[in-house]
Parts: C-alpha cells; structure tokens; sequence
C-alpha cells in the first residue's frame, strides 16, 4: 500500500513517514501544495494525508485539483484549523475523513486503515490465477481456499504479479510500488521479496518465473 503524505511541518513529516512505514506501508512525503498536484497526476496512491495549511498551494485547492481528475483516492485532511467552515468545505470538496491537530498517531493509523479499506471496497477486485485468489477488498489472499500467510510486502508483490498476470513485470515496477522518495529498495531486496513468495507458492498450481534481464511472470504450472 502506497501512501502520500503532505506536510510542510518537518518534524510531524517525519514522523508520520516514520511511523506509517512501521507499519509496512510505502510512503512519499510532500511539503508544499504544488508538489503534491504534480506527483498526484505521475503516481498512483492508496490514500493521500493532506494538510490544509501549505506553501505555494493550499490543501483545498490541491483536493479540488484532485477530485476534477475524477482521481478517487481516499483522502484523510490533516490540519490545526479545526473550524467547522474548514471541515465542511473539505468534506464537500470530496474529503474522506477529518484529523485535527495535535492528534494520536495510533487513531491517525486506525483511520488511515479503515480509508484504505474502504477504498479497496469501492473496487471490490478478485483477483486470480489458479487456485491462487487475492480479494482486493479484505487484503486477503488465498491458496485453494487457505489463506496465506504475507507481510505487506509480499503482498504488494503478489498483487502487482497478479494484475499483471500473464505478462512480464520489471523489477523496475516492483520497485515503484515497494518504494518510497524516501527509500529506494535495491534489486536484491526485490528478489528476496520475491523468493519469500516464490517459497510460500510452492507445490502449487501457479508459479513466479525468472526472466534473466526482463523480470517476472506469474503464470499457470
């Protein structure tokens, strides 16, 4: 799961970046209003956190900007100005949610699990190959009918694997989706990834072949 973080006060950056890639999810940190509408049409997220009060460009101009793409990705507005005019303009702009400053980083995390959810749930993707089964709702994969046991990680392989499945997938997109700006995962830490999955679809009806210089495909035994 990929997050976007925008956030002009560097010590609160970093420690949302801190504490969401403890929990296992690839982060991208802002800091003004014009660099997220840039990396808001290049990139894809699973959720933006967006504060209200930022250089250049505001947040609600930068969720207006937004959700004229007809761009859905759930969007938790972070921001000291807790005034119900502010909320009501986010919210009918297309915000999600709604944290005020200061705040518990734990309730931060529930709610951006839950938007993530619930974002997930709006595509309601079954995603297959085989007996292998990824439910993009639930984050759940399965192994004819037994669920399988991943990290984050490896999930985030499996999915990409199984959206392409049939084709060719470069180490370079599995590393656009694992990584994040602030953390540039090598092509060894890929592989280690994908031997992890490789490993836990063994003596299955599916496998993850190694193509010297192209990358990978999962494909039918």
């Amino acid at each position: 799961m990929h997050i976007l973080v925008v956030e002009d006060d560097p010590v609160l950056a970093d420690a949302l970046f801190r504490a969401l890639r403890k929990a296992d999810y690839a982060v991208d940190v802002v800091k003004d209003g014009l660099a997220a509408d840039h990396i808001l049409t290049t990139a894809h997220f699973d959720l933006v956190i967006l504060d209200l009060g930022l250089p250049k460009m505001d947040g609600l101009e930068v969720l207006r900007r937004l959700r004229q793409r007809a761009n859905a990705v759930p969007v938790l507005i972070l921001t000291a100005q807790d005034s119900l005019e502010n909320r009501v303009n986010g919210l009918d702009l297309g915000a999600d949610d709604y944290l005020s400053k200061p705040f518990q980083l734990r309730e931060l995390e529930a709610r951006a699990r839950a938007l993530i959810r619930r974002g997930h749930s709006g595509m309601g993707a079954q995603l297959k190959c085989g007996k292998l089964m990824f439910d993009t709702s639930s984050r759940l994969a399965t192994l004819a009918g037994m669920t399988l046991d991943l990290s984050a990680r490896e999930l985030c392989v499996l999915e990409t694997l199984l959206l392409q499945a049939g084709k060719v997938v470069g180490k370079d997109m599995l590393g656009e989706q694992l990584s994040s700006s602030e953390e540039d995962l090598s092509s060894n830490a890929i592989e280690v990834y994908v031997h992890r999955l490789r490993k836990k679809l063994e003596d299955s009806d599916v496998n993850i072949r190694t193509l010297r210089g192209l990358g990978y495909l999962l494909e039918p035994r």
